[in-house]
């Protein structure tokens, strides 16, 4: 009964300690208190969204070694972007050393 209460369809997605909906100041002490105690440097919360699309975009290293990333309009759907162009300019780190690699073929 418990975990429906916390865990339902209905249920905020971060709850106080009733289970009911937090305040945005309090959530953001919480979420600074657990940077804290985890030895993280404090970053504001949108930097975890940032986080997110970047490496959505830039791929995510999977267990058997593989490197998978979603295209730039399926991540700025995601994050409810209204053209692709703004993950490419935020999210979208630029490899230099792989372009470096591919260019090194090609004399001039």
């Amino acid at each position: 009964m418990r975990r429906e209460r916390f865990f339902g369809p209905n249920s905020p997605l971060v709850s106080d300690e009733k289970g009911g909906y937090t305040r945005p100041v309090n959530f953001r002490k919480r979420y600074y208190r657990i940077l804290k105690a985890a030895g993280i440097e404090q970053k504001g919360l949108h930097s975890l969204r940032h986080t997110f699309g970047s490496s959505l975009v830039n791929g995510i290293r999977q267990p058997d070694g593989t490197l998978m990333a979603l295209s730039p309009r399926q991540v700025a759907d995601l994050l409810g972007h209204s053209t692709s162009q703004i993950t490419e300019m935020y999210y979208v780190k630029k490899d230099t050393t792989r372009l470096q690699g591919i260019t090194d073929g090609f004399s001039l």
